[in-house]
């Protein structure tokens, strides 16, 4: 018995040892395969195993702040964090060859961590899937189609102008009330859901979405709660089961309601034989209204997958364009002369009247167009752009060759701020995007939305929106602040943020 127990204890300590073995020599064989093309690519030499990874301890705003660092030295920075090659590209030129790529397509798996909520959709697709998932989305922001929500982002502007208004504190963080309001716009836009009939369940699904999106950020700089072994038994892994089931909830009632509407319109549409909108009809919801289109009468896309593209559309719209309205009313804050010129140029369209506007003013905001691109360069709310490669990419900056099976990272927030492209990058200047300096430009020397073929789908609608947004805000309101742009401590995981928050107070504005 006891040579049994002996011949079983040896075995699995071979077999342990060839394990240990068998991952350490595909470790440094994958290591040696990848240094081979990278060699001489910039960057920190690590340490085996680990490589780099104990340089991104600390805060979210530490990670940032090193990682910057490094992007200083070269336009092309080669960080391995633990067996992970990741490879940052800031020269434009660079940027061009991955992201006007139409092979280099395919999101990293860092996006993985989204996957329970968006599922499939546009955002974490790949390949085929993704190209087909498009083109069949696309027309949805056509334009034409965009148009039709400049109420719906009127009135929700309107909202939180009043809210604002109450307002009790002499300080506060405008955060959450961008946060509310853009989620409520895609609500209505993007669902057809109405805060105010929908009630608690719209009440929830925004404070679950808010919540979710605080998840994700936590999960990114909390490098221990990547396994999703580890994440599942933790509090945020326990925390976003129950807003997944809040957030799929509702876009599950809404799909579902939607399908059956349309089945009960191609009813009545069969026994008219007239292809009109029924009378006290909705207005086509574009988005949604579309796919659910689409779905029924040519069976290109399940309930789930629109499912997913609603998903995704909400958490793509929101907190990008959330950053984006936060940092713009900070900038306003802390430039107040280009604040009064924003206010000037406001006057100048709208007088002493309290109308709406319509999309032809927005076209006329010349100047607040250019503070808020002016916003994105220095803050672009998407800071760090993931791409996986699967062949070997020669550059076009030097005699670097990107090795398959690494991630490249485009990086708008080093990009924006190169001093051969933007004079004196660190300051905030509208002028920066007057049409002349713009069309100079490298088009791939500002990429807020991304670029190329996988670029931002929603980049009309997210500007239409915050001119809309933004200019109600600034007609009514003074924006003060006694923190300057030096003050600001930035953090980046998924989205740019403030570590301090967005702190500002209002004074009604009297023309």
């Amino acid at each position: 018995m006891s040579l049994c127990t002996d011949i079983l204890k040896t075995g699995r300590n071979i077999f342990l040892c060839l394990v240990v073995l068998t991952l350490t020599i595909r470790y440094v064989y994958h290591r040696w395969f990848k240094m081979r093309f990278a060699d001489n690519i910039p960057g920190p030499k690590g340490w085996p195993f680990i490589g780099s990874a104990l340089d991104f301890r600390g805060s979210p705003s530490d990670m940032l702040s090193k990682l910057c660092q490094y992007l200083q030295s070269s336009s092309v920075v080669n960080v391995w964090v633990g067996p992970k090659q990741y490879i940052f590209l800031t020269d434009p030129r660079d940027v061009e060859v991955i992201l006007g790529s139409n092979v280099h397509i395919n999101k990293s798996s860092e996006y993985d961590l989204f996957k329970p909520w968006l599922g499939n959709g546009l955002l974490i697709s790949n390949g085929e899937k993704w190209r087909s998932d498009r083109k069949l989305i696309a027309p949805t922001f056509h334009l034409n189609v965009l148009k039709n929500f400049v109420e719906f982002f009127n009135a929700n502007s309107r909202e939180v102008v009043e809210r604002l208004r109450n307002v009790k504190t002499n300080t506060f963080d405008c955060h959450d009330y961008m946060s509310e309001t853009t989620l409520e716009m895609l609500l209505e836009t993007v669902m057809g859901v109405n805060k105010r009939t929908q009630g608690e369940s719209a009440y929830k699904y925004v404070r679950a979405v808010m919540k979710m999106c605080s998840i994700l950020h936590s999960r990114h700089f909390k490098m221990w709660l990547t396994p999703d072994w580890v994440f599942k038994l933790s509090k945020y892994g326990r925390i976003q089961k129950e807003m997944l089931h809040i957030i799929h909830g509702l876009s599950n009632k809404v799909v579902t309601n939607k399908i059956l509407e349309w089945g009960n319109f191609a009813k009545f549409s069969k026994k008219s034989s007239i292809t009109a909108e029924i009378p006290g009809e909705k207005k086509r919801v574009a988005f949604l209204d579309l796919l659910v289109e689409v779905s029924q009468n040519e069976n290109l896309i399940t309930s789930q997958e629109i499912r997913d593209q609603v998903d995704t559309i909400m958490f793509e719209g929101h907190d990008t364009t959330t950053s984006a309205a936060s940092f713009f009313l900070s900038l306003m804050a802390a430039h107040p002369d280009i604040q009064n010129k924003v206010a000037r140029e406001l006057y100048e369209i709208f007088g002493d009247s309290a109308r709406p506007a319509t999309f032809s003013d927005t076209l006329e905001m010349k100047y607040l167009e250019r503070c808020l691109l002016e916003t994105l360069r220095l803050y672009p709310p998407v800071p760090f752009i993931a791409r996986k490669i699967n062949e070997p990419v020669k550059l076009v900056s030097g005699d670097y060759i990107l090795p398959p099976g690494c991630t490249v990272v485009v990086a708008p927030i080093m990009i924006h701020r190169r001093e051969d492209i933007y004079p004196n990058p660190n300051q905030y200047n509208p002028d920066n995007f007057l049409p002349e300096r713009s069309s100079s430009r490298n088009y791939y020397a500002f990429v807020p939305f991304s670029a190329g073929p996988r670029n931002c789908i929603g980049r009309k609608y997210a500007l239409l929106q915050l001119k809309i947004l933004l200019s109600t805000i600034m007609r009514n309101f003074h924006v003060r602040s006694h923190l300057t742009e030096k003050d600001f401590r930035l953090q980046g995981d998924v989205i740019l943020k403030r570590v301090e928050g967005f702190q500002m107070s209002l004074e009604p504005r009297i023309n």
